[in-house]
């Protein structure tokens, strides 16, 4: 780590500014003048529009607006949001719906946008809202993921919005007719609601030519170009930005119908308005995540190897399709299909519903967590049915360290890794030799404690280009101008790190920019354990160009040939030469000359291929047999993260990973009743993680550096949620193995465990 690193725990530099009030997060950047917006919601989940009167709202004091979707027709919008749509097994197009940022005819979940109302003040747009008469027609509620039923979208009659497949369904059935044995699991992996710490939020303004949107996003330039489609606008006359956000996990990637109302009723009225949401609208209006039912199938040898593996599954979408350029459902779960086992026989289907609830799209890790809790669970229930321990079922079936690079079924090339070294560390961490005592002790007591493991595996997503700007200020400070975002991940003390240790600049001397749309020319945004990897990689891009400029510049000024200078990450040196100035003198040398040239640089960079972060999780799980209540009483995780900037960082992105996981299996899960009412809308409902239940989390790593690039990084910003689901729900399988239970699905509620341990199945959940 000498050249790409000093690998260094290093504090925070933006908490200071976090712990003290002085964030700047969307509500303190919003103007004071600001009109106030508020969303009017479809309050059914499925009916036919047949009246909407606004005209007492627009009359009502202190409003300016009431936009209806044909308010945005005639303005000129392009009114359809952005959606994708992917083949069939067939080869035909899944179904194609539109989605109106406005309701137009009909409304299909809880929570739909049909009105946007705008006042002088937040009470008296609230107030209008409630004056609007919106007269509908209810129609049946679709909520299974089943053909048939009340029809979502004429453009899918039977609801399915698409039936996918891919892999090898002949060569693996054969499979399946020759193994010595076969293991199967129904794996379920419930709803979750992403409820980061700022909720959604923006504002607009438009000074009559521009257009100008702040949100909290997870990047600027998608928002950006799909506000100048669905406007009319040149890319010129539109800027967005983001100030520091409270939390994306996904969620905060998606454009949303918000953002153009904001715009829209600042373009018409000629003044700021702002629109945040409340905590039970977030609730009901954001991008939900998780939702799908697997069925998983092993086909083995007589040795216990797995010679195919079948997984067929059924997925959420909710009313609308996703806005990725596949849906998440398919395109991430394929990736790390397999995990870290050496099957090349597979075979992956998956059929997406319309249902009447919000959309479901990406959340923290989105398909990877999926695929490898369905895989992570079957391996659990396979050792069982084989009577073999678990982690030798795992060590026969890995990719062994001699196979890299290994090309895997879905068409994935993993570069490195070496996984038996990893779950052996696990081992010993997790002091799983103890296990058995800490069993007994808690039977003498009349507990039932259970041991989870999980070995998985992620890929890095996203655009593997990113671009890096480094301009030299008059003050004697730096800025670096990137094109990821921040949500909270700490970018700012690890870019000025990453900066400083190429070019020896006091990382206190440099100044990160981020999400502003005039001052950076392009970039990724944040997504898919992306940032660090792909940002630093533009970083040395960009050192490489100031190095070569400085030396050409340096050989006049040190009499001496370009050839001859060298830099050793803190000053150029050359022998017969007495000058060894700094990156920093070097610049002030230039601006002395007159060189303005010399004083910003920029360089775009591509990742050349994805690395794979991997990782073993082990969880211990006490349950009272007599309240069902679960406690996570211990977790350990070493992980393969390959080259790290900052330990602490990494560490805490795991932290916070786990922790979410163990929420999902735990207590939160979202609950509709059958009229597609949501019934967990607020913290009194929604179980979200406390810090009573979550144990010290133990982290080592034990990196295998990746050979993707060339500073060997991996990224890990959601692998923590990743192994953190089967390890806390295989856990919990096995705690309750003994007393009969043999198919236990999140969340692990109190009830629901009271009930599995009573015989008796819990129909609500």
């Amino acid at each position: 780590m000498d050249k790409f690193g000093k690998s260094q725990p290093v504090k925070r530099v933006e908490d200071l500014r976090f712990l003290t009030g002085m964030g700047r997060y969307l509500d303190d950047a919003a103007p004071k003048d600001a009109l106030r917006g508020v969303v009017f919601r479809s309050p059914v989940a499925h009916a036919e529009i047949t009246g909407l009167d606004v005209s007492a709202a627009r009359a009502s004091q202190g409003v300016h607006a009431v936009l209806t979707v044909e308010d945005l027709e005639a303005a000129g919008m392009n009114i359809n949001m952005r959606a994708t749509t992917v083949k069939n097994r067939d080869g035909s197009q899944g179904a194609a719906p539109r989605r109106p940022m406005l309701a137009k005819g009909r409304v299909r979940y809880v929570g739909e946008p049909v009105a946007f109302i705008v006042a002088e003040t937040l009470e008296q747009a609230r107030d209008a809202a409630e004056m609007i008469v919106f007269d509908y027609e209810d129609l049946p509620v679709k909520l299974d993921l089943a053909p048939g039923g009340e029809t979502v979208h004429s453009e899918a009659p039977d609801n399915r919005a698409f039936d996918w497949g891919m892999g090898d369904e002949a060569a693996t059935e054969a499979a399946f007719k020759a193994a010595a044995r076969t293991v199967s699991l129904e794996v379920g992996d419930n709803r979750v609601i992403v409820n980061s710490l700022e909720p959604r939020g923006c504002f607009a303004e438009w000074d009559g030519t521009r257009l100008h949107l702040a949100l909290g996003a997870q990047g600027v330039w998608a928002h950006k170009e799909q506000l100048c489609a669905a406007m009319g606008l040149a890319p010129e006359n539109v800027r967005v930005t983001i100030p520091d956000v409270g939390g994306g996990f996904g969620m905060k990637a998606f454009a949303y119908p918000e953002y153009f109302l904001c715009a829209q009723a600042a373009r018409a009225l000629g003044r700021p308005v702002r629109w945040m949401s409340e905590r039970t609208e977030a609730m009901l209006s954001d991008n939900g995540g998780r939702d799908l039912t697997s069925l998983a199938e092993f086909a083995f040898d007589e040795k216990n190897r797995i010679t195919a593996y079948r997984v067929r599954t059924k997925c959420n979408l909710g009313a609308y399709n996703s806005q990725f350029g596949q849906p998440i459902q398919t395109q991430l779960f394929s990736r790390v299909l397999m995990g870290v086992y050496d099957v090349q026989t597979t075979w992956l289907q998956v059929e997406g519903y319309y249902t009447n609830t919000v959309q479901v799209d990406a959340y923290r890790g989105a398909g990877r967590p999926e695929a490898i809790y369905v895989l992570e669970r079957l391996m659990d229930r396979a050792a069982r049915e084989l009577g073999v321990d678990p982690l030798e079922l795992r060590r026969i079936n890995f990719i062994k360290p001699e196979q890299f690079p290994y090309a895997t079924s879905t068409g994935e090339t993993y570069d490195v890794g070496d996984f038996g070294k990893v779950l052996a560390r696990a081992e010993a961490e997790a002091d799983l030799a103890g296990f058995g005592a800490r069993k007994a002790a808690d039977a003498r007591r009349g507990k039932l404690r259970g041991l989870g493991l999980c070995y998985y595996i992620e890929s890095i997503l996203g655009d593997p280009s990113e671009n890096a700007r480094v301009a030299f200020n008059e003050d004697g400070t730096v800025t670096i101008y990137v094109g990821t975002q921040s949500n909270g991940q700490g970018h700012e003390t690890v870019y000025a790190s990453f900066l400083s240790d190429q070019t020896g600049i006091p990382a206190e001397r440099i100044f990160v920019v981020q999400g502003d749309s005039d001052l950076i020319r392009t970039g990724g945004g944040t997504g898919g354990s992306r940032s660090v990897t792909v940002q630093a990689n533009a970083t040395l891009a960009t050192v490489a160009v100031m190095r070569e400029a400085f030396t050409a510049f340096l050989a006049d000024e040190m009499g001496v040939p370009a050839a001859a200078i060298a830099f050793d990450d803190e000053r150029f040196r050359a022998e017969g030469s007495n000058l060894t100035p700094t990156m920093l003198e070097v610049a002030e040398m230039a601006r002395q000359k007159g060189r303005e040239d010399l004083l910003v640089h920029e360089a775009r960079a591509k990742l050349d291929a994805r690395s794979f972060p991997n990782g073993c999780h082990v969880s211990e799980v006490v349950i009272d047999p007599e309240t069902g209540v679960v406690t996570v009483e211990r977790y350990t995780v070493v992980d393969d993260f390959g080259n790290l900037i900052n330990p602490m960082l990494a560490e805490g992105q795991v932290h916070g990973g786990v922790v979410q996981g163990i929420g999902q299996a735990i207590s939160e899960h979202v609950v509709f009743d059958d009229q597609g009412q949501l019934l967990t809308a607020s913290f009194m409902d929604y179980a979200l993680p406390r810090a009573g239940d979550v144990p010290h989390i133990g982290f080592t790593s034990e990196p295998v550096p990746s050979t993707a690039n060339i500073m060997g990084m991996k990224g890990c910003g959601e692998a923590g949620t990743v192994g953190a689901l089967a390890a806390v729900a295989n856990a919990v399988q096995d705690a309750l193995w003994a007393r009969g239970v043999r198919q236990a699905d999140m969340p692990f509620t109190p009830h629901k465990v009271w009930e599995l341990l009573n015989g008796e199945v819990l129909a609500a959940e």
